[in-house]
């Protein structure tokens, strides 16, 4: 058994902040979609349309998310990808706010909201659309030499 999976089964995580040390860390932006499970206007992430070889990094704890080569675009307005770094990676738990029935995505290292999974990544390996937020994310640009 992991760390992270010892975290997960006490309801902690591996990092942990007061939501005051969360708030002037990240900003009111970043705050309101990684830690009030906000959503940022579809079309607008800096993210979107970034198509360079690297990794998707959590943008508040740092956790490597996403290889870059997992992302497609779907067409919904928020960056997608097919499936996370690893399964550990990302903690998915029932969302029923909104009157529907969504299953959302956290970041598993320090419980900060990414966005929601669908099952409706048709063409790729495995079916699925992970639609993330850009301000939930960092981009690490992988080394071109």
């Amino acid at each position: 058994m992991t760390d992270q999976q010892t975290d997960q089964q006490t309801g902690k995580y591996a990092v942990e902040k007061t939501e005051q040390e969360w708030l002037e860390e990240l900003g009111e932006e970043r705050y309101q979609v990684l830690r009030q499970a906000g959503t940022e206007r579809a079309w607008t992430g800096e993210l979107l349309d970034e198509s360079r070889a690297g990794i998707y990094t959590c943008g508040a704890c740092g956790a490597e998310l996403f290889q870059a080569g997992t992302k497609f675009d779907s067409g919904c307005g928020w960056p997608s990808f097919y499936e996370s770094v690893r399964p550990e990676a990302v903690e998915l738990l029932e969302d029923t706010s909104l009157g529907m029935v969504r299953t959302e995505v956290r970041c598993a290292n320090c419980g900060s909201h990414l966005g929601h999974v669908f099952p409706d990544g048709f063409g790729t390996p495995t079916g699925d659309r992970y639609c993330m937020n850009s301000l939930a994310l960092n981009f690490e640009a992988a080394d071109e030499s």
